[in-house]
C-alpha cells in the first residue's frame, strides 16, 4: 500500500462510522492481528498510533530496505488462507507509470512481480485486488503488463486441474451434475482433500451418505474383512452375514421384516410395490385401482415411478409419459392428506423432513396426525428415511420425534456407511409378506459385502451414541447459525445436524454462497429453494462446525460490505 488511509484499514476492521459508509459491516472482517502492511510510503501520524495500539502490523517503504522482500511478504501470507490487496501507488512510477499518484521512489516492480508471483500460485491465495490504475498516466503500457503479469500468475497456478482432471470428466462423463470446480482425491472423518493437498471441511456428507465419517476404520475393516471371503453371490444362496443385517436394522426400527436392495430409489420403488401388492391382497383394493398418495415437494429419487410423483419440473420435463396412480398433498398438511383418502389408498408415503425440497420440517405432531388418519382408514404409512434416518436429526429415525411407528419405512445413504450403495425396505410382518419367490429382487440386493458393512454401520451408530451427538450438536450448530443476524438470511431449520439454511434470492444467491464458502475450505450445496444445507458427517468435531459457523459468517459480511 502506498498510503495508510484509515478508511479501508477501519472498514476491515469493523470499526467504520456509519455516517461515512454506505452500508456498513456489524462486525470486524477481519481481526488486526490478520491485517499486515507492507510498503506504506505517507501516512498521519494518528493512523500509524491507531494500527500500533490495535496491533495491525505496518511496513514502511523506507523499512524495506532492510528486508527481503519476498521473505517478507511470504511472513506477512501466514500459513493458512490469504488475499492481496495491491495499491499500484506503492510502485516507483519508473516500472509502473499508469498510477493513481505517481511519485518517485517506491517498491520496484519488477521485484514486486518477483516475490509476489510465487504467493499468487499457492492454492491458499483467495484474492487478488489491484487498485489505483490510471492509463492516461501509462506510458507504453508497462503499468497493464504489470497487473496482467500478476493476474496471469493468479490464474495459471488453477489451471492445471481445470484442463486435466475436470476437463477429461467434463469430456466422457453426461452433464447430469454441475458440481463445483474441486477435485477430492482423500477423506477422512469429516474432512476432504483435494488434489492441492488443500483441506475442506465436509459440510454436506454426500447428502447423508457419509454420516460415519469419511474411512471410518471399523467400518472399513468390516469391508475388507468380508471382502478377502466372499464379496458377492446371487441370493440363490444363503450368506452368512444377510440375516444379521436385517435382525439388527429391524430391531432398531421397529420392523419385523426386511427386503435389502442397493440405492434408495430401489428402497422407494420396492414400498410402492409392496404398498399396492397389499392393497390388492390384504384390504381387497379392486385389480389396478389401488392408489398412492404423496407430498408436493418430495424427493423420492429419480426412477420413471418416481419422478412421477414429483412436482419438480425439471425432474419431469422430457421423461413422460408417467405411470399412474398417484396422488399428492401439501406437505406438513395433515386435513389435505385426509380429504385426499379414497377406498382405494393404499399408503401414504412422507419423508419426515423435505430433504431436497429445503429442509422443510412439519408442524409439530404432523406425522402422529397422519399415523392417526391412516390408521382411521386402512392405509399403509411409509415414512422415507433415506436422509433423514439413522441419526441424522438426532433420533434412530426422524420419526421418532413425534413418537409413532410406521407401517414401512425405506432406509440407504448412511446405510452403506459412507463406502457402499446399501439400502432396504423395513415393514410389518402383513406388509413384507406380501412377497412371494420371484415378485421382486435385485443382483447385488443383500450381497454379503453389503450386508457386513450395513451391520457394521448400525453398530457404529449405537455403540458411539451418533444420534445423541447429532442432537447435541445440532441444537449447537442452530442456535450459532441463528445468531448470524443478518438481513441475506431468511430461516435457519432443520432437526440435529440436518440444518438448512434459506437466503433471501434477491439480495444473495445459495450457489453464490456455496462457492463463496468453497473457497474459504467447507463445501456444503445447495437445495432447489434457495437454501444450502448444513449436513455433515456425524462424526464432526464442535471446533469444525465453529470453523463453518466463521466461514459462513465472514461470506455473508463480506457481501453486506460489498
Amino acid at each position: 500500500s502506498a498510503a495508510l488511509h484509515g478508511m479501508p484499514v477501519a472498514c476491515l476492521m469493523g470499526r467504520c462510522h456509519p455516517r461515512l459508509t454506505v452500508t456498513t459491516c456489524p462486525r470486524p472482517v477481519l481481526s488486526p492481528g490478520q491485517i499486515q502492511l507492507v510498503g506504506v510510503r505517507s501516512f498521519e501520524p494518528e493512523e500509524v498510533i491507531l494500527a500500533a495500539t490495535m496491533g495491525v502490523s505496518v511496513i514502511t517503504t523506507a523499512e524495506l530496505r532492510h528486508h527481503d522482500l519476498a521473505q517478507l511478504l511470504a511472513k506477512a501470507a501466514g500459513d493458512g488462507p490469504f488475499g492481496v490487496s495491491l495499491d499500484l501507488d506503492a510502485i516507483d512510477p519508473t516500472d509502473a507509470p499508469g498510477v493513481g499518484t505517481p511519485v518517485g521512489g517506491g517498491i520496484g516492480g519488477h521485484a514486486l512481480l518477483a516475490a509476489l508471483t510465487p504467493l499468487l500460485a499457492l492454492p491458499r491465495c483467495l484474492g487478488l485486488e489491484i487498485a489505483e490504475f490510471n492509463p492516461h498516466h501509462d506510458i507504453d503500457h508497462r503499468t497493464a503488463a504489470l497487473v496482467e503479469a500478476l493476474i496471469g500468475a493468479a490464474l495459471q497456478a488453477r489451471r492445471p486441474v481445470m484442463t486435466k482432471t475436470i476437463e477429461l470428466e467434463n469430456r466422457w462423463c453426461a452433464h447430469n451434475y454441475q458440481p463445483l470446480p474441486v477435485v477430492l482425491v482423500r477423506g477422512l472423518g469429516a474432512e476432504v482433500w483435494d488434489e492441492d493437498g488443500r483441506r475442506y471441511i465436509d459440510m454436506m456428507g454426500c447428502y447423508s451418505a457419509v454420516s460415519f465419517g469419511h474411512g471410518h476404520p471399523r467400518i472399513l475393516k468390516a469391508l475388507t474383512e468380508q471382502a478377502s471371503k466372499l464379496a458377492v453371490v446371487s441370493r440363490a444362496y444363503h450368506t452368512a452375514p444377510l440375516g444379521p443385517f436385517l435382525e439388527l436394522a429391524c430391531r432398531l426400527t421397529g420392523m419385523d421384516g426386511g427386503l435389502p436392495m442397493n440405492t434408495g430409489a430401489e428402497a422407494v420403488e420396492t414400498a410402492l410395490k409392496a404398498a399396492r401388492k397389499w392393497a390388492y391382497t390384504v384390504k381387497m383394493v379392486p385389480p389396478g385401482q389401488a392408489r398412492i398418495i404423496a407430498c408436493r415437494g418430495n424427493f423420492h429419487g429419480r426412477t420413471i415411478a418416481i419422478i412421477g410423483m414429483s412436482t419438480v419440473p425439471q425432474y419431469r420435463d422430457g421423461f413422460g409419459p408417467y405411470p399412474l396412480g398417484f396422488d399428492l398433498v401439501p406437505f406438513g398438511d395433515a386435513p389435505a392428506l385426509e380429504r385426499a383418502i379414497t377406498p382405494d389408498t393404499a399408503a401414504f408415503l412422507v419423508e419426515p423432513i423435505q430433504g431436497e425440497g429445503g429442509i422443510i420440517v412439519p408442524p409439530p405432531g404432523y406425522l402422529a396426525r397422519c399415523r392417526q388418519i391412516c390408521d382411521a382408514n386402512r392405509v399403509l404409512l411409509i415414512t422415507d428415511e433415506i436422509q433423514t434416518g439413522l441419526g441424522r436429526t438426532g433420533t434412530i429415525l426422524a420419526a421418532d420425534h413425534d413418537g409413532i411407528r410406521p407401517d414401512a419405512v425405506t432406509l440407504g445413504k448412511a446405510l452403506g456407511g459412507g463406502l457402499l450403495p446399501v439400502s432396504l425396505f423395513l415393514a410389518r410382518r402383513e406388509v413384507i409378506d406380501v412377497f412371494k419367490p420371484g415378485d421382486h429382487g435385485s443382483t447385488f440386493g443383500g450381497n454379503p459385502l453389503a450386508a457386513a458393512v450395513g451391520r457394521e454401520a448400525l453398530i457404529v451408530l449405537q455403540e458411539e451414541r451418533l444420534s445423541e451427538r447429532a442432537a447435541d450438536l445440532g441444537g449447537w450448530l442452530m442456535d450459532r447459525l441463528r445468531r448470524l443476524s443478518t438481513p441475506l438470511i431468511k430461516e435457519v431449520r432443520g432437526r440435529g445436524l440436518f440444518i438448512g439454511i434459506e437466503f433471501d434470492p434477491a439480495l444473495i444467491k445459495a450457489d453464490t454462497v456455496c462457492q463463496r464458502l468453497a473457497a474459504r475450505g467447507i463445501l456444503t450445496k445447495d437445495t432447489h429453494r434457495n437454501t444450502i444445507r448444513f449436513a455433515p458427517p456425524l462424526v464432526i468435531s464442535r471446533d469444525q462446525l465453529a470453523e463453518a459457523v466463521e466461514a459462513l459468517r465472514l461470506v455473508l459480511d463480506e457481501k453486506m460490505a460489498a
